[in-house]
């Protein structure tokens, strides 16, 4: 599923705003980016509604950052604003290196085996802890978790729009079942 972010063309999810920071506006944010501090560099972010958020300042906190967007300037509004997804066009980000990718550019590709069979679909990337995984959707199947390695995805092909997997011993036996250090809630 795509993302839907007001009026962008092309919108890449780069940060989400958590809780109010203090009494004054200023927000945690969890950022999405390689550079955590590159959320400032992209121009206006946008939510979802189209809203746009101008980042004023910015500054590292553990694993967040804490943020001033223009306008928030007090905590009432700043908690108006918790759970909030923040987007910018794709024509604002900088081409990915060789070997990286967007996780909006996997979303959506064919997952195939490297003897043509068909797997299904991706519909997220996660990563529990360990590393980045694709879950693939199968047709009547449970999801599958595919190690987004080079050993394991040795192709991705965003023109032909697929990705080609290599399973590993028991990958294709355990489909459905939750990766080993996800959070089942039980």
């Amino acid at each position: 599923m795509a993302a839907s972010a007001g009026t962008l063309p092309h919108p890449i999810l780069v940060a989400e705003i958590g809780a109010a920071h203090g009494i004054r506006g200023e927000l945690r944010v969890k950022p999405h980016t390689a550079d955590p501090e590159a959320i400032g560099d992209y121009g206006p972010l946008q939510d979802e509604r189209g809203n746009r958020f101008v980042v004023k300042r910015l500054r590292p906190a553990k694993d967040m950052l804490v943020v001033v967007f223009e306008g928030i300037t007090d905590r009432n509004a700043a908690e108006a604003l918790t759970g909030t997804r923040l987007y910018v066009d794709r024509s604002a980000l900088p081409a990915p290196d060789e070997d990286e990718f967007y996780h909006a550019d996997l979303i959506g590709l064919a997952a195939v085996t490297d003897a043509g069979e068909t797997l299904g679909e991706i519909v997220t990337v996660q990563n529990f802890g360990a590393s980045d995984l694709l879950e693939v959707r199968r047709p009547g199947k449970g999801a599958l978790f595919v190690p987004f390695t080079r050993e394991v995805v040795p192709t991705v092909d965003l023109v032909a729009r697929r990705v080609v997997v290599v399973p590993p011993p028991g990958l294709l036996d355990e489909a459905g079942a939750p990766p080993p250090d996800a959070d089942t809630g039980a």
